[in-house]
């Protein structure tokens, strides 16, 4: 096989009510150039775009050649924001410092909040989970037909993606250990009212909030997570292996993009070092065709970096193509 069987815009076609899409892949394959295409043709599509980097090293303003200051319209139907977790990290600390004193108290624990409060959030995982907070406030806010989403690399995307499954298990931990304790604390008491329980309301409310974005990602029909690779070794082996692990934990996979192909018009009467290039993709090529059945788009290495709305035309017209 040396064709694609489903184009990006066939499948679109059978899928019209897409509204989550995510690009990854390894790092410096094109993720965010495939991002800022993909949205900007959705908008000239006269649908109401959402473009947001989940990347903690932002570069949609390199891409657009623009400040981004917040959520900007960067073009008629198209918004554009690089998430900052910065308030999010700070205002989930404060509120796990006011529900870990409240629990101390509760349990009448003589121990200083702080220690513990320090502890948690010094986890590596926590920024993701606050980027994972700021992703889903986006999406639940609802202001738009299409969210695009450029992810950081894949093992971060992974991570930040499987948040819903991981706080779904945490959360049912904990109600379960809350749902103990107060149990025993009750047999224990003489006390004849019953206190309000702050935490057990948090965690309620929060595992009804992760189940909702859980359903919205798992959603075929509205959540698609599109992997980007090179016609080289490295990149070919990432997405292999994290697309399985994507399809384990439930995300829709709707594909694979091809970036920086160099044509062969393009390679007459240039340096040998350039045509063992051709060669070495050509043969990467057939490995793509023979392990991704699901291939979208082949986007060739275009003569100059794509910087800019001009640029960025180029690229989503060789993305939708049907050729």
């Amino acid at each position: 096989m040396d064709k694609i069987e489903k184009s990006l815009a066939g499948y679109l076609k059978e899928k019209p009510n897409l509204k989550y899409i995510f690009f990854g892949g390894k790092g410096g394959v094109g993720k965010t150039v495939m991002a800022g295409a993909f949205a900007l043709a959705m908008a000239k599509l006269g649908k109401k775009v959402m473009l947001a980097s989940t990347n903690p090293v932002h570069s949609l303003s390199s891409l657009l050649d623009m400040k981004l200051d917040g959520v900007t319209q960067a073009r008629e139907n198209l918004a554009v924001y690089e998430i900052d977790t910065t308030q999010t990290i700070a205002r989930m600390k404060q509120e796990i410092s006011e529900k870990i004193r409240w629990f101390l108290k509760f349990a009448d624990i003589s121990l200083k909040a702080d220690d513990f409060v320090e502890t948690a959030t010094l986890n590596p995982a926590f920024e993701e989970s606050a980027m994972f907070e700021n992703m889903v406030n986006l999406i639940f806010e609802n202001k738009y037909e299409v969210y695009v989403f450029d992810t950081a690399p894949t093992a971060n995307a992974r991570r930040l993606l499987g948040m819903s499954k991981v706080y779904t298990l945490w959360v049912n931990k904990m109600l379960q250990s809350r749902k103990e304790a107060t149990s025993l604390r009750k047999v224990l008491s003489f006390r004849k009212k019953e206190e309000k329980d702050p935490l057990m309301e948090y965690l309620l409310s929060f595992q009804g909030r992760i189940q909702q974005a859980k359903e919205l990602l798992s959603n075929p029909d509205l959540t698609s997570f599109f992997f980007i690779t090179l016609p080289e070794a490295l990149p070919i082996a990432v997405i292999k292996r994290f697309i399985e692990w994507f399809r384990e934990f439930g995300i829709p996979v709707g594909g694979v993009i091809v970036n920086e192909l160099i044509e062969m018009k393009e390679a007459s009467g240039t340096p040998e070092f350039v045509l063992n290039r051709v060669k070495m993709q050509k043969e990467y090529m057939q490995v793509i065709y023979q392990d991704f059945p699901d291939l979208r788009a082949i986007v060739p290495l275009f003569e100059q970096e794509v910087t800019g709305f001009e640029m960025l035309d180029r690229v989503a017209e060789r993305l939708f193509s049907t050729a």
